[in-house]
């Protein structure tokens, strides 16, 4: 265990501060005790990465199967590159790679293709 993760359980045994899970989403040192609280994160993560690729792929504009395929591939990877390189957690507590990879996908596609279709509609619209 690194110095980092015992100085901050030591915080929390002697009645110190826990720290919240969008401050310990940003460390990566950071210790995840509740398993939840971190694929909370990672939902969390995935939905904001869905309303920022749907608002350019409305401005820019892209069409088809091409933007979702796009989409598709930043959102694991990016979130894949997040919990195996940022956080370096043990894939295998949280049910393996694949568990993490698709937690929170299908809202987080749903989102990204209502705010596609908006901001689509409102900015080419003839």
């Amino acid at each position: 265990m690194n110095s980092a993760k015992r100085k901050e359980e030591q915080a929390v045994a002697n009645g110190g501060a826990k720290l919240s899970p969008w401050t310990k989403a940003l460390r990566t040192d950071a210790a995840w005790e509740d398993k939840d609280e971190f694929l909370d994160v990672i939902y969390w993560i995935r939905q904001i990465i869905a309303v920022i690729l749907g608002v350019i792929w409305g401005v820019v504009p892209l069409k088809g199967f091409v933007g979702i395929a796009i989409f598709c591939v930043i959102n694991a990877g990016v979130l894949y590159l997040y919990f195996s390189s940022f956080q370096k957690i043990d894939e295998e507590e949280y049910g393996g790679t694949w568990e993490l990879t698709k937690e929170g996908f299908m809202t987080s596609f749903a989102l990204f293709l209502v705010v596609w279709v908006i901001f689509y509609t409102a900015i080419h619209f003839d």
